[in-house]
């Protein structure tokens, strides 16, 4: 791999330079710097490639040029207004890919995603009423007139927007002379977080905690520490401090969530203690937006920056510190493109920029809880919420002697909690991890069950949406009334419950009272996701339906009682850490009970109570869990003990990704090290027509995977036609 050398050098006239394109490639092409521009190692640069004008990065000086190769190069077309990648975030590029034999293109292509909106920000436009009315008045220009009365400048776009016109009635009110068009002032800088705006009153715990987060962030060098607090400790308060000395310092500071819908009580919590909000980074944000903070980044004008994963390659100008919210989260896993960790890739970045990294969790992973109990990370232990709340009592319901009625999925013992809660003007929660109204959709007359038509699954009915719909590729239809296959009327079932059909459950149990169904599939949008969350906090909902969106960071004032429908949902799927998601999941989702008033409690609907997961749930015994779970993968070799990567061939039929799976199986290198397991279908057989075949690769934790990983794949058989092939170093998902 080609490194990032010559990082501060300027390069000669008509030298040439290796550039790197942010596209899937891994090398990089040489170029001629035209005389009189200055280049330098890290420049953000256009240049030619093929029949189009692509951005690209000087990754290196061209150091033996070869001069014959010179007249037939093409020249740098333009070096861009833009700070250039520094040397920290080159490298942290170069180790992503090499890592997860990714195309160094495509982990370039996330620190600039901003493409065509790169550089200074186009001039906007903005009119304002200086002349006479028009000759012939509208309903239309008369809104328009009306809104612009006051004489100030407003924002083109804005004012029709506002006034409910299309930009055409703005143009003729300009042409008219009734209203004239300058230059809109560029925004105000974001305004600085004040360090010391809201002093937190801590307890003696968390006092503790937050002069150890200080003095982590006053150091300046690379050390991880693991916030390891109860959920309602305090955590975000406490790392709070740290943020807080590095503000002093002026130096940036980066938190990661693993879920954007997480961010809007943050931002709050935020404003609170600084007295201004962070700058955000996630996919919601419009392009103007993401183009006008990725600016503010690579200038140094954004102190601190909250963001989904994506945020961890953006081009800080001095980034002084991360934080790792939930570092235990399934989702900072990115499983398209380039498959990274960004809990893991976080901790590289900080190594490489030799500063402080803090990874946050009430239930941390098998992974930081080891590197924790090795001294590899500091541990700051919060083991006790915040004023003096207790943790929620948890109690296992078995299903097998305590059942709920025919056709229904809440137990009589739940059920009448959840109603003394109401009755106590408290909130419950129902927890089930699964989307829609039921899982599966049949025929009582022929026994015809409705699976998706390119995929390997069942297609999931949603009464709110009157839509059967595949989760894996996005199909649906139309719910029919008339069985496809025996043409029997009025004869489909919903076959299991999910969120929806609970809601339903829930109303005809407790009439009168206030239901809200919290999912990833209902929410339009990161505002409606606020706003609703926001109604809970308000206590304008009585009984929340939720998956896992429900469980992670939210904190619901009046909630003391959660009620987890199906608590072995996750257990039986063959994946090596089924244990520890669901004992995390379940810990957070039962921690939002109790948090500022009243003693919360917890109910596992359960077909297992005797579980590992359900013992150590329902006995507030952490240690037990880890203890079992840490032997387990120590015995097994599973991570952190031992390494796993997964590769995944798909084609568009089963003997031509079968053969391809058994060829490259057949020239893996020999080594005692490693074991190379399969080829066997994959548990999702098919996904979008394509079908599937796992390789999983398991060696010693002492092996360098990825190198061969390199070394097998350049020796095997090529993918030709419609094969593909999926590396996955550190695989989260096994199906």
């Amino acid at each position: 791999m080609d490194t990032a050398r010559s990082h501060a050098s300027s390069l000669t006239p008509t030298s040439m330079v290796d550039v790197l394109v942010p596209v899937a490639l891994d090398q990089t092409y040489s170029y001629r710097v035209p005389r009189g521009m200055d280049l330098k190692a890290g420049d953000v640069v256009a240049v030619p490639l093929g029949a189009r004008e692509v951005m690209a990065v000087v990754w290196a000086e061209n150091a033996k040029p070869d001069p014959r190769l010179h007249n037939r190069l093409k020249d740098v077309s333009e070096k861009l207004d833009v700070p250039p990648l520094k040397p920290e975030l080159r490298a942290l590029v170069d180790w992503v890919a090499n890592y997860t034999l990714s195309a160094r293109g495509m982990v370039l292509r996330m620190t600039l995603r901003m493409g065509e909106n790169l550089g200074p920000e186009r001039m906007r436009l903005g009119v304002r009423l200086v002349g006479e009315p028009p000759r012939r008045m509208t309903p239309a220009r008369h809104r328009v007139i009306e809104l612009l009365s006051d004489r100030l400048l407003h924002g083109k776009s804005e004012a029709a927007r506002e006034a409910g016109v299309s930009s055409g009635v703005i143009d003729g009110l300009v042409d008219e002379g009734t209203l004239t068009v300058e230059p809109m002032p560029p925004p105000p800088a974001p305004p600085m977080p004040d360090p010391d705006y809201a002093q937190p009153d801590f307890s003696g715990q968390q006092r503790a905690a937050a002069d150890a987060m200080r003095t982590l962030a006053a150091s300046g060098s690379f050390h991880v520490a693991l916030l390891d607090g109860v959920t309602g400790s305090g955590k975000t308060e406490v790392y709070f401090e740290a943020i807080a000395e590095n503000i002093r310092r002026n130096r940036q500071s980066l938190i990661l969530m693993p879920e954007i819908a997480l961010t809007g009580q943050f931002l709050d919590r935020f404003a609170q203690r600084f007295g201004v909000r962070p700058l955000e980074w996630h996919s919601e944000l419009s392009p103007r937006t993401r183009a006008r903070n990725w600016a503010a980044i690579s200038g140094g004008e954004a102190p601190v920056v909250v963001g989904a994963r994506s945020a961890l390659f953006l081009p800080y100008a001095d980034l002084g510190l991360i934080i790792v919210d939930e570092e235990h989260d399934q989702a900072y896993k990115q499983d398209d493109g380039a498959h990274y960790h960004a809990r893991d890739m976080a901790v590289v970045r900080a190594h490489i920029a030799k500063i402080p990294i803090v990874l946050a969790s009430a239930t941390p992973s098998i992974e930081s809880e080891v590197n924790a109990r090795k001294g590899r990370y500091q541990r700051i232990a919060l083991p006790s919420r915040f004023g003096g709340q207790h943790m929620p009592q948890i109690e296992a319901i078995d299903l097998r002697r305590e059942p709920p009625a025919r056709g229904r999925f809440i137990s009589p013992r739940l059920a009448e909690q959840i109603r003394y809660a109401v009755e106590r003007r408290e909130q419950a929660l129902l927890f089930l991890n699964r989307r829609g109204y039921a899982p599966l959709t049949l025929c009582r007359a022929c026994g015809h069950r409705f699976a998706c038509t390119i995929c390997d699954a069942w297609l999931v009915d949603h009464r709110f949406r009157q839509r059967l719909v595949c989760h894996h590729c996005g199909f649906s239809m139309p719910r029919p009334n008339i069985c496809p296959h025996c043409a029997a009327e009025e004869s489909l079932v919903a076959v299991g419950p999910g969120v929806e059909r609970l809601q339903e459950e829930a109303a005809a149990l407790f009439p009168g009272t206030r239901t809200m169904v919290l999912s990833s599939d209902l929410i339009t949008s990161i505002e409606t996701m606020r706003s609703e969350l926001n109604e809970i906090a308000e206590g304008r909902v009585d009984i929340i339906i939720g998956t896992q969106l429900v469980a992670k960071g939210h904190n619901f004032p009046r909630l003391n009682l959660v009620g987890v429908v199906d608590a072995d949902i996750g257990l039986g799927n063959g994946d090596p850490r089924a244990a520890e998601r669901t004992f995390q999941l379940l810990n957070q989702v039962i921690g939002r009970a109790g948090r500022e008033q009243g003693r919360g409690v917890g109910y596992l609907q359960t077909h297992q109570p005797e579980h590992p997961v359900m013992k150590a749930l329902v006995a507030n015994d952490r240690e037990a869990f880890y203890a079992s779970e840490i032997e387990s993968r120590e015995r097994t070799g599973y991570p952190p003990f031992g390494r796993l990567a997964s590769l995944i061939i798909s084609a568009g039929d089963r003997p031509t990704a079968e053969g391809f799976g058994r060829k490259l199986a057949s020239v893996a290198p020999l080594d005692e090290r490693i074991q190379v397991l399969g080829p066997a279908e994959a548990p999702l057989a098919v996904i979008k027509g394509r079908y599937r075949f796992r390789l999983l690769v398991k060696s010693l934790r002492s092996v360098d995977l990825s190198q061969y990983l390199r070394e097998w794949l350049a020796a095997g058989p090529k993918t030709t036609g419609n094969l593909k092939l999926e590396v996955d170093v550190d695989p989260q998902s096994f199906l």
